[in-house]
């Protein structure tokens, strides 16, 4: 028998491979945009950068070594040229095809880095498969400006898998929603009413304010606000504010907040400050066509009806009062039980007529006096 010369014996150790199989191979050279791989063929493998993944511009020689070993997948056996065509990066997606499939089946919770931020969503990458999250599933509240996620690492679902249209959908709301529901349950089941909490203003409307009391959301309404009035809430509270209420009701899942606490009522000791027949000071608040409302302190409003403004016979307040003026009146009435006061500054002038009355006469007095003297 014949001896088999060392290129026989060479060739022979060589591998024969085809198109689509998964051969390993070893780096033997790195260029930014091409690796070199021994796959123990009589060619040597090139791996591109566009076949080894779908990131843009990314520099070869920074993500592998001379030495590495790696799993890749025939793409052509001779392209022409003697070379051997491989991809890591259709490798790559197959398999992430069956991590997404698995994922999807098993409503695992994902975790990847925002790639791009697209004028309807979101796209990250898992395992070179790219998966788009639209800004409706973004988050459990409407943002009009999603830069923010920018390269950021976000959870999500798939909630769709269709590999066949290359449609791969992901949703980060649900997760959001169960989070919060989990919180909320929980804080539901460690709150009372009266407790004292901190909370930060999440929404202000025309009629109250949401605060987030950590785990839900409780509103305080435009009546809890102030032991005096509130105009418009907009004005008072902006949304990131610090605040401190207190638990007013609970009513299921509804909490109600409340701004008014008791060591603040000003009506607390009111009936002596405002007893009847004391005389007081205070500013027009707001008009009606039977009388004036005067704040005689935060939370403390008081009537001054359109018959007790003067002696004299008045159409409507508005026609001698005017709202910010201040005043001086006597309390006529004081009603503990509804907190109303009704004041007087008709009672003030009541005394007058008789103390001008007394000064003429006393002046006729006089006048007579003189005239009784006789004459020098």
């Amino acid at each position: 028998m014949s001896e088999l010369t060392f290129e026989q014996m060479l060739e022979g150790s060589l591998k024969t491979i085809h198109t689509g199989e998964v051969v390993e191979g070893t780096v033997i050279d790195v260029k930014p945009e091409e690796i070199v791989l021994n796959i123990g063929c009589k060619s040597d493998g090139i791996l591109t950068r566009y076949e080894y993944t779908n990131e843009p511009n990314i520099d070869l020689t920074t993500v592998v070594k001379p030495g590495d070993t790696m799993e890749v997948k025939v793409l052509k056996v001779n392209d022409g040229e003697g070379q051997v065509i491989l991809t890591y990066k259709r490798l790559a997606v197959d398999r992430g095809n069956k991590r997404i499939e698995e994922a999807f089946n098993n409503k695992e919770v994902l975790t990847a880095k925002v790639a791009q931020v697209l004028d309807g969503g979101l796209s990250v990458i898992v395992d070179e498969i790219r998966i788009f999250i639209p800004a409706s599933l973004v988050s459990d509240v409407y943002e009009k400006d999603l830069t923010k996620y920018a390269g950021q690492e976000i959870q999500f679902v798939i909630s769709e898998y269709n590999p066949k249209r290359r449609r791969y959908i992901g949703d980060r709301k649900q997760l959001l929603v169960a989070e919060k529901a989990e919180m909320q349950r929980k804080l539901l089941e460690s709150i009372q009413i009266g407790d004292v909490l901190e909370g930060v203003v999440k929404n202000v409307t025309d009629f109250g304010a949401f605060i987030d009391i950590g785990g839900a959301d409780g509103l305080l309404h435009i009546s809890e606000m102030s032991w005096g009035r509130v105009e418009n809430p907009k004005k008072v509270f902006k949304v990131g504010d610090k605040v401190r209420v207190f638990i007013k009701d609970i009513s299921g899942t509804k909490i109600a907040l409340s701004l008014k606490f008791e060591d603040e009522n000003p009506w607390k000791d009111a009936a002596e400050r405002y007893a009847v027949g004391n005389e007081v000071t205070g500013k027009v608040a707001r008009m009606t066509d039977f009388g004036a409302f005067i704040e005689l302190e935060v939370g403390v409003d008081a009537l001054l009806h359109v018959s007790q403004i003067s002696r004299e016979h008045i159409e409507k307040p508005s026609d001698v009062l005017k709202v910010g003026q201040e005043i001086t009146a006597k309390v006529v009435d004081f009603n503990s039980e509804d907190r109303k006061i009704s004041l007087s500054i008709k009672a003030l002038l009541a005394a007058e007529p008789e103390e001008a009355h007394e000064d003429v006469a006393e002046g006729d007095v006089s006048a007579e006096a003189e005239s009784d003297v006789p004459e020098e």
